[in-house]
Formats: structure tokens, sequence, C-alpha cells
């Protein structure tokens, strides 16, 4: 590990904007916790201790050849599949939910790390048939591939991180070229099924909609379409609406948020963080953390355009999709605009799996961005040495012409 080589070829921009949204999610995770009345701040010391640590990982990581790891893409696979059938058997079951697996006091989520898995192997999968990816039996494989863990997922269930698979499923697919043939057939099964899906939820006796969903997700879903039908279900996105308005511009102040430092927040720390974030620091912070947010996307799809190697790009596309779907799931579900989905901020929501998720992700950005850092020094020491021998030639021969 050559740690005077990161320290001068690292993005330090995408560094240090990952590094204020942590930060700042830690402060807010202290609000929200309300480290401030003296309750337990095992949360907010926890993920202090999860972004150290998570520190470690981006240096260690980032020199990793990430071809290495692709290599095993196969095993790689198996053992997310082995990770998800563990917690649906050994998994402990929290609010209805078999998410976790704990090591004695240390809980891990098996659904965060399937994220970079399966965009390991589907980036792998996808580069190894990007020359006949509209071929329909290689486009089955494929889905058939993503919806196996997706599957095992919603048995959890945890509908948040299989929509999450299938964003980086859809955002891998469009950037290897997917004719626009086979999205317009999607669209048009896909468009009318949700149709149905809003009508049927809304139905004293549905004919479907109880048998693909869950009760609590159907009366999400059901409140999303119609609020007034269960006011007690819209309870946690009204007051997130209510906190985020309350606000207004420049927010409360830290720990002087009503509507948090009361307890009306339904898990501020984590899927309502952005409530929290509202009205303690009002639309200059929302907006502060929306535009870092946005960059780290812009900067993942930068080093993704810049990448020769169409692997790679397509691992730094699908993190980068992944980023922008999180945020926009996330601070679209604590405005009001989506169904509650329990989605985490990237970098900003509590959680060690999530942040030591998205942080991996980093280190594998930040190895792309070295590598191709490396990459540009070989090529312009290649052009010196060129120049450097035309040069000699040149001198060379105008010697020789005196002579």
């Amino acid at each position: 590990m050559d740690i005077k080589k990161f320290l001068n070829n690292a993005d330090w921009a995408l560094i240090i904007a990952v590094c204020l949204l942590s930060v700042f999610g830690i402060i807010c995770i202290g609000s929200a916790t309300h480290i401030n009345l003296g309750e337990s701040a095992s949360n907010y010391y926890s993920q202090m201790a999860w972004f150290a640590i998570g520190i470690v990982i981006l240096v260690f990581f980032s020199h990793i050849n990430i071809d290495n790891v692709a290599h095993y893409y196969r095993q790689l696979y198996i053992a997310m599949l082995v990770m998800l059938l563990a917690v649906l058997i050994f998994g402990r079951s929290v609010n209805g939910a078999k998410r976790w697996i704990y090591f004695g006091p240390i809980g891990i989520q098996p659904s965060e790390f399937t994220k970079i898995i399966m965009i390991i192997c589907l980036s792998k999968l996808i580069d190894k048939n990007r020359d006949s990816v509209n071929n329909i039996s290689i486009l089955a494989a494929i889905t058939v591939l993503v919806m196996i863990p997706i599957l095992l997922i919603q048995r959890q269930p945890s509908l948040s991180a299989s929509l999450v698979l299938l964003a980086i499923y859809a955002v891998e697919l469009f950037a290897a070229g997917l004719d626009y043939k086979y999205i317009w057939r999607v669209a048009v099964v896909v468009l009318p099924i949700l149709i149905f899906i809003l009508w049927d939820v809304q139905n004293p006796n549905p004919i479907l909609v109880d048998k693909i969903f869950h009760p609590h997700q159907i009366e999400r879903i059901l409140t999303f379409v119609n609020p007034s039908a269960d006011s007690d279900a819209y309870y946690q996105t009204m007051k997130s609406i209510n906190a985020i308005g309350s606000g207004q511009l420049a927010g409360k102040g830290l720990y002087e948020g009503t509507l948090n430092q009361l307890s009306y927040l339904p898990e501020p720390q984590n899927d309502f963080i952005f409530s929290v974030i509202g009205e303690e620091f009002g639309f200059i912070g929302c907006m502060g953390v929306l535009i870092l947010e946005f960059f780290v996307v812009f900067r993942c799809m930068l080093i993704a355009i810049n990448c020769t190697n169409s692997y790679y790009r397509f691992i730094a596309i699908g993190i980068a999709g992944m980023f922008a779907f999180q945020t926009f799931v996330n601070t679209g579900v604590a405005t009001g605009i989506l169904p509650n989905t329990g989605m985490s901020l990237p970098f900003v929501s509590y959680g060690g799996s999530s942040l030591l998720c998205t942080i991996l992700m980093l280190a594998i950005i930040q190895g792309l961005y070295i590598l191709r850092e490396d990459e540009d020094e070989e090529f312009e020491k290649r052009r010196k040495e060129a120049l450097q021998r035309i040069r000699a030639r040149e001198e060379i021969g105008e010697r020789t012409r005196r002579i």
C-alpha cells in the first residue's frame, strides 16, 4: 500500500465532499438521537467509529486492483446469495423484518453489501456480453441473475434494497447500449401494472397487491395514493413535511428543531435524516447537502467518462446510479413526493453497514481514478521518451548532413 501515491493521485475534491457529508451526518445524528438532552449517545459515537474505519478502508481498498476482484465474480455472486440466505435463517427479527446478522453486539446488514457485489458482478457480466447485450437470451439471463437476490431480499422484507438493485440493473443496461425497443416494451408492460397496483391497493379486498407486498408496504402505498384514507399511516410523512417547512430559509439551529427534539419524527437518524436537516438547517442546509450529493454523483460520472476500460466504466456508472437513486428516494420520501420506503441518504444517514458500503464504493472509484492518473503519467512518460528519440534522430541527421 503506497500512501504517498494515494496522497498524490487521489481525487481530493470527491474525498472532501464525502467527508463533509459524513461529518455533517454525524452532527445531525447527534441531534436526531437527542444527545443534547442526555439520551444515549451510542448511535452518535458508533457512527464516528464506523466513519473512522471507513477512512482506513478508503485508503486501503483504493489500491486494490479491481480486475483481481472481478476475476472471482462468480464466487462473489454465490457468496452474496449465501449471505442473503443466512439472513433468512439466522437473522434477528426487528420490527417484523429479518435484515441483520449479529456477531455479538455488532449487526451487519448483508443487503447493503449486496449492492456493491451486484455492481461488480453485473458490470463484469455486461462487459463480457457488451456486443450481444441486446440478444434476448443474454438479456434474459442477466435479468434472472439480478432477480434472484431481489427475491431473497424481498423475503426479509426490504423493498428499498430491492429497488436499489433494480436501479443499478437499469442504469448499467442503459449504459451498455440497451436497444430502445426493449425500453418501450418494458414501459408498455410496467405502466399498466403500476396503474393497476395503485387502483388495487385502494380496494377493501385487493386482487393481487396483498399477494405481492407485505401489509406495512401496502399501507405505505395506500397513504401515498390517498393520504386521507389512513391518517395514522400518513402521520410520519406529514410530520416530516412539517419539519422541513418549519425550518424555512436558515433553519431553527442545531438542537433547536421542535418536532425533532420532541420525538415527533420517525427514524430521524436514518430514513428521515433529511427532515432533521430541513428543520434545523433550513433550505440552505438542505440545498448544501443535495449539492454535495450531486457533486459526488457528478465526479463518479466524470471518472466513468474518462475510463478507457469498459468494465471500469460500468462499475463507475453503477456506483453513480446507486448514489443518485438513493438520494432521490430518501429526499422524495421525506418531502412526500414518494411513498415511504425507508431508504438511507448516502454518507449522511445512520448505519454502519450503509456507511461502510458507500465508502467501499468510494474506494473503488478512487482506485479507478488513481489508475487513470497512472495511465496518464505513463502516457506522458512515453510521449516525452518518443520526443527525445525524435530529437536525437534529428540531431544525428543534422550532424550527418554537416559531415
